[in-house]
């Protein structure tokens, strides 16, 4: 059995990384963002309640979100592990967590950090172009379309999309980097933190990370 938690910049290729570790280890996905929007899509008192602050643009508060962490913990359907995902975001839940794992009798086998450096992101996400139809994905430098501002599919002009604005970015990052720093560091004196250089093509990233994990 593994249990993770994955962590990483927005942009950085977590979510990539994400999915490949859960198809290679078979584990349960553990993401607070999902479970809030299917309770948001039902209706439910949970989903109405969180959508006020995320309307808002503001976290969900603590006690909420470890809740429902750990009703999901307690229901023990992942018989080969899980991976914890956008939890916990600060210091406090990473206690919190702590404490529900202790109860659990549950270990954490590792927190995976993948990192890359803020003006590569920035370059990244700037250069990000959408589709204005089809949502086509493409980058100026690195998948740029074969007409300028053209969409190669349909025809249609490419847009950047308002969280890819320079400004945005910056504003994203520095967020992230203020409220998570504290919780590398949690992780780090506990020995837990994995850090993996982002900056490397998606299987190589994956490669290095399932060495880390004691895979050849």
């Amino acid at each position: 059995m593994i249990n993770l938690l994955i962590m990483g910049k927005p942009g950085a290729g977590k979510g990539t990384q994400a999915t490949k570790l859960l198809r290679h280890y078979k584990l349960k996905h553990i993401s607070t963002g999902d479970i809030y929007r299917d309770e948001i899509k039902k209706g439910s008192s949970i989903g109405v309640e969180a959508k006020k602050y995320l309307h808002e643009g503001i976290l969900v508060p603590d006690k909420m979100t470890n809740d429902i962490v750990w009703e999901v913990l307690c229901k023990n359907d992942y018989p080969n592990g899980f991976m914890l995902d956008g939890f916990p975001r600060t210091r406090t839940q990473a206690e919190a967590l702590d404490e529900m794992l202790h109860r659990l009798d549950i270990k954490l086998c590792a927190v995976i950090n993948v990192h890359i450096e803020d003006e590569v992101l920035l370059r990244r996400m700037a250069g990000r172009r959408v589709c204005s139809s089809c949502g086509h994905t493409y980058h100026i430098d690195y998948h740029p379309p074969k007409t300028e501002g053209i969409c190669d599919h349909c025809g249609h002009e490419l847009i950047q999309r308002p969280d890819d604005l320079e400004e945005s970015v910056m504003n994203r990052l520095s967020i992230y980097n203020e409220k998570t720093k504290p919780l590398l560091d949690y992780y780090d004196e506990k020995d837990l933190l994995v850090i993996i250089n982002g900056d490397q093509s998606t299987t190589k990233v994956f490669h290095d990370i399932i060495k880390k994990l004691g895979e050849n």
